[in-house]
């Protein structure tokens, strides 16, 4: 029988491997069979497909960036403190935009549900708005 993991650490794992890793060999370790994720722009995914390049999922926003530059700061998602500070370079098509190579770095907050042990959704929102001023 599995341990029941606090939703915070499976929050901070979510940005550490899944995101600013992209460590696909966590997906199984971390979300349920049928994690839901919705994005900014409304699109979701379920499943492991949330790596799919779906408008407001994750790789979709991962696409106009590269590995080793993207970043999500976890200072608020499980509770307390600012929120999420997302940080990188413009490399590629994002929000429709042609790569600009600026850095860039905007407030972002994040929902997520969990089982006892695996994260079974999550909705999270950046400021697109503030973010798509500074590529402009």
């Amino acid at each position: 029988m599995r341990v029941a993991v606090p939703i915070s650490d499976l929050v901070e794992r979510f940005y550490g491997e899944l995101w600013n890793k992209w460590n696909d060999l966590a997906v199984e370790d971390m979300l349920a069979p049928g994690f839901a994720f919705r994005g900014s722009l409304g699109a979701g995914n379920r499943g492991a497909g949330w790596v799919a390049p779906v408008p407001g999922s994750g790789a979709c926003w991962l696409g106009g960036l590269p590995q080793r530059d993207r970043r999500a700061g976890v200072g608020g998602a499980a509770g307390g403190g600012d929120g999420l500070r997302y940080t990188g370079t413009h490399t590629g098509v994002l929000l429709g935009l042609p790569a600009t190579q600026r850095r860039f770095e905007y407030a972002g907050a994040a929902f997520f549900a969990a089982d006892s042990r695996l994260l079974t959704g999550a909705w999270v929102l950046g400021d697109l708005d503030g973010l798509g001023r500074q590529l402009r």
